[in-house]
């Protein structure tokens, strides 16, 4: 499996053929190759930054003789008119890399800032915010990381990293019982010691999941802000609760109030504004 640091350089060299293909002939045409300079990172909207270092990593891997000052780094809480980072180099570099940059930086730093809100949200009780696999393809890394950089924590990473028995895999299964019956049979044929996960959406499967046992966490799939408190009380502490579906910024503290561990939202990711930002010849 492919590291982190690997996947990111995957994730780059891909985003530059795409957007340099042949050549950025507007840059070639206009700007000498000895030609040096400066640009800033100029943040135009308040929010949490993300992607300082992976940003870093883009000036690298395109040009590494580019010298990069950071001044604000991943994590802080920016506001309009702050300098993140001033970066120095050839001006057809600094062209050239400024668009893959702002790309990944806007939508990182978006994701960030939506996940402090919600974690802000849930101040004074024990619920921690989760991402989930709603992701944009090839940047899953960097959105988990922007998730972790706002407050949040990481789900599962793929499919790779975690059991998680979602309904069609118990309706496929044949229930409940068969489901996790046959992950434990698989996990120990296969040698592998994962979490398990089951999402439950009625009381029906929440007491067959709890009678089954050998699982680490059962997810209360649309579960009512009432229903969830019940739920919460069944369990008791004898597995981990997750909260999850069409649950809200204005309601998430009220079933983080019921007691649950953790409150999955796919809206850190799937639908998150990236946050404004430009990077100008200084």
């Amino acid at each position: 499996m492919l590291s982190v640091n690997e996947l990111e350089d995957r994730l780059i060299d891909l985003a530059f053929a795409e957007d340099i293909g042949d050549g950025d002939h507007t840059t070639l045409c206009c700007i000498p190759e000895t030609a040096m300079g400066k640009s800033h990172l100029l943040i135009k909207e308040d929010g949490i930054l993300a992607g300082v270092e992976v940003a870093k990593r883009v000036f690298a891997r395109f040009d590494p003789e580019m010298k990069v000052e950071v001044l604000i780094g991943d994590g802080a809480h920016v506001r309009k008119g702050d300098i993140a980072m001033v970066v120095s180099g050839k001006v057809r570099s600094l062209l050239q890399t400024e668009r893959l940059m702002l790309n990944i930086m806007q939508r990182m730093s978006g994701i960030a800032t939506m996940t402090n809100k919600y974690v802000e949200r849930l101040k004074g009780t024990n619920t921690h915010v989760l991402d989930t696999r709603k992701t944009t393809p090839g940047m899953r890394m960097l959105e988990k990381q922007a998730v972790k950089i706002g407050g949040g924590m990481n789900h599962r990473i793929g499919l790779f990293d975690m059991i998680l028995l979602k309904d069609n895999h118990v309706d496929f299964a044949g229930g409940i019982a068969n489901a996790i019956n046959r992950c434990h049979e698989y996990l120990r044929e296969k040698g592998l010691d994962l979490k398990i996960e089951i999402e439950v959406r009625n009381f029906d499967e929440l007491r067959q999941a709890m009678e089954c046992g050998g699982i680490n966490r059962i997810m209360l799939d649309n579960f009512s802000v009432a229903d969830t408190r019940k739920a919460v009380e069944m369990v008791a502490g004898r597995f981990e609760t997750e909260s999850s579906g069409g649950i809200t910024f204005n309601t998430i503290r009220d079933y983080a109030e019921c007691g649950v561990d953790f409150i999955s939202v796919g809206a850190l990711t799937h639908s998150v504004k990236g946050l404004d930002m430009s990077f100008k010849a200084c």
